[in-house]
């Protein structure tokens, strides 16, 4: 059977693998609405590759340019909730950094489609609320990032759900400061952190995971998602991303899903899911791995794990003053106004002076994200 799909960010990293899916299954995906920040060209070659006549940009100066040719077309935040309202697909593939992916995805779960998350910030800040929604209404959250997606898989036809969990195990590559010393993380460049050693993902998400509070996030992520204690979500550095997360279970067992660094691998299954279905993907050519290696993450010289565990365990507002606060000090260091030590340093005091509210609710979870950007912004 085919779903229908709405692709929100169809021009980032996450968008255009979900292009290459839709390109590779078309009887089993129908891309029927797709939303983009900026970049105008790309979406109209899109909307025109896929025959898309519902559109959203971003930007609202630029919108004008789309309509025509019997289109529909959005504009702005506001945009977002409206092409959802307009398309009602079977599923929401939400490919949008920060704060304004969270707005669609409850309108999408209001609605009763299935929401396929790529934006690991919709969890991180509005977890509680957002599951809870979807409990409610009786919608699947699918993960898209390769790690909650290879845990995912590894629950698949456990009955016993978190009571069987010893832990979850999510893997990192380490980033590409992995081997350096403490005392160099003071030296490095954008064009350094940029260097991701095993993905090509947008600059946002690479100097993320160079920080490793793209792991931080994740961690938080997979708390609310798979309905688990903090304590029982792990970071294990596997510089070889090949295993993309674990699941221990109470008896030791542990399985693992493994796949080349391939994002098409996690996005099909979460549009076909339960089925599974032939790709042209590169398979994995096990005699030339040659190993895999596991490694404690060095949390003390990269604070982003700590912070984000403190984060995830007092919840609350705290984990949408965490992400905010990373965005802001991660565009900084992008813009090369901080040092790179500088965005953990922004967002542990940011942590420190925004007022701990004990709730998810839309608007508390927007006023906190607001906050804590102003005063990052002043610590910068």
């Amino acid at each position: 059977m085919s779903k229908r799909v709405l692709i929100l960010g169809s021009t980032g990293s996450i968008g255009t693998s979900a292009l290459i899916v839709a390109r590779q299954i078309p009887d089993r995906m129908k891309v029927v609405g797709l939303a983009a920040g900026t970049r105008v060209e790309e979406l109209e070659a899109q909307a025109r590759e896929f025959g898309v006549q519902h559109l959203c940009l971003a930007d609202e100066s630029r919108y004008a340019e789309l309509q025509g040719k019997g289109r529909e077309v959005f504009a702005g935040a506001e945009g977002l909730v409206e092409i959802v309202e307009a398309t009602k697909p079977d599923l929401v593939l939400v490919a949008i950094v920060g704060v304004e992916g969270l707005r669609p995805t409850l309108k999408a779960i209001e609605l009763g489609c299935d929401v396929a998350v790529a934006s690991k910030e919709i969890l991180v800040m509005a977890g509680e609320v957002v599951m809870k929604a979807a409990r409610e209404k009786g919608v699947n959250i699918l993960p898209v990032d390769s790690e909650h997606n290879a845990i995912f898989q590894c629950l698949e036809g456990h009955r016993g759900g978190s009571d069987e969990v010893r832990r979850l195990i999510v893997t990192a590559s380490g980033g590409p400061f992995r081997t350096w010393p403490a005392e160099r993380l003071s030296e490095v460049k954008l064009e350094d952190a940029l260097k991701h050693p095993t993905w090509e993902m947008g600059q946002k998400i690479t100097i993320d995971s160079a920080s490793l509070f793209n792991k931080g996030l994740e961690m938080i992520e997979a708390r609310w998602l798979f309905d688990i204690p903090m304590s029982k979500v792990e970071v294990v550095v596997h510089p070889q991303s090949i295993v993309h997360s674990m699941v221990e279970f109470i008896d030791g067992s542990v399985l693992a899903q493994l796949s080349t660094t391939d994002m098409c691998f996690p996005i099909q299954y979460a549009v076909v899911w339960p089925d599974r279905l032939k790709n042209e993907l590169k398979p994995l050519d096990f005699p030339t791995l040659a190993k895999l290696e596991f490694e404690a993450p060095r949390e003390k010289d990269f604070p982003a794990l700590g912070l984000s565990r403190e984060a995830g365990e007092r919840g609350g507002t705290l984990p949408a003053v965490l992400n905010a606060a990373n965005e802001v000090a991660n565009e900084a260091f992008r813009n090369r106004s901080l040092s790179f030590p500088g965005i953990w340093g922004v967002v542990e005091e940011t942590m420190r002076r925004v007022e701990h509210v004990d709730s998810q609710a839309l608007e508390v979870v927007v006023n906190a994200d607001l906050e804590a950007r102003r005063i990052a912004r002043g610590l910068i």
